[in-house]
């Protein structure tokens, strides 16, 4: 029977994991029973197309410790993964993904750390099997990149996968914003922070939705979510080469006075006209990237909607 206040609670968010949910239980099943502690396994169904959410009710018919949330259309991963964690009951919670990369087997560990007091328990990865060495190299750069960049240091090679305590869960939930960045909001609220290692595998089953182009966008929501950077250097662009243009004026001026006019320079001033028009439009879409966070955040819509519960 689910417990109404486990002490462990696991949180999946699932779209399109119909060949992965079952094999999932079982090893968290297997896990959480070495343990010894009360736990629930909360599975939120992000708009799902396959059988997924019809296998998470069969395992909510057979085990009610798995609480299955359904959203009411897929309003993607950071949503649903928050979704997951505002239903939480446990004095603690672990996201996991449901493709089984991130071993269910860690878990113990997790928990040792809480134990000792940590609020934050980190899963760092030391390697990234089944992945292409573009994106694993991406990812590297991706981590150094926006630390470059934030004022807040965020965990590097470091996934969803960790152990939230409760304050920490509380202290997120206090958090407005729609356009989320997780792995930031979860370095950004702080707490006592420690990390655990550990070999990322490949997926079960099943195929990946994150190609590079979503990869690149989840990468620029990073970095306008927890950086001002790249406000900041179109600002200084702007006044390099507005300090050019000026040199390259007083250049033509002198150079008028001393040499005469002769019609000439219709090369280096279509180089001008064109640089300059590339400049202004980086800084217009750096600009814009920022506004369209203001404009989303200004509509105050929910971040996600909940169609049924099973608990």
């Amino acid at each position: 029977m689910a417990a109404d206040h486990p002490e462990v609670s696991l949180v999946v968010p699932c779209h399109n994991e119909s060949g992965n949910v079952s094999a999932l239980y079982e090893r968290v099943l297997a896990v959480m029973e070495q343990t010894g502690k009360s736990w629930e396994l909360v599975c939120v169904n992000d708009g799902s197309r396959d059988d997924t959410l019809d296998r998470l009710l069969a395992l909510h018919s057979q085990d009610t410790r798995v609480v299955v949330i359904d959203l009411s259309r897929n309003f993607g991963k950071e949503a649903a993964l928050t979704a997951g964690l505002d239903h939480a009951r446990g004095d603690c919670a672990i996201p996991l993904d449901a493709d089984l990369q991130d071993p269910p087997e860690l878990i113990h560990e997790l928990l040792e750390k809480w134990q000792e007091g940590y609020d934050v328990v980190n899963a760092v990865r030391l390697s990234r099997k089944g992945e292409s060495w573009l994106k694993r190299a991406s990812a590297h750069a991706f981590y150094r990149f926006i630390n470059r960049m934030s004022d807040i240091p965020i965990p590097e090679d470091t996934g969803d996968f960790r152990l939230l305590s409760r304050p920490v869960l509380e202290a997120l939930s206090q958090l407005p914003e729609r356009r989320r960045f997780m792995k930031g909001l979860f370095a950004w609220v702080g707490f006592r922070t420690t990390a655990v290692y550990y070999h990322r595998e490949p997926r079960l089953s099943g195929t990946t939705t994150w190609n590079y182009w979503k990869l690149w966008n989840f990468a620029v929501e990073g970095i306008t979510s927890f950086s001002k950077v790249p406000l900041q250097l179109a600002a200084h662009m702007g006044l390099i080469v507005s300090g050019l243009a000026f040199l390259y004026a007083v250049y033509l001026i002198i150079g008028t006075l001393v040499y005469g006019n002769p019609v000439k320079g219709y090369p280096s001033m279509m180089v001008t006209v064109l640089f300059l028009g590339g400049v202004q439009l980086l800084a217009l879409g750096v600009m814009g990237e920022y506004l369209g966070r203001i404009y989303e955040e200004s509509k105050l819509r929910p971040l996600y909607i909940v169609r049924s519960i099973w608990d």
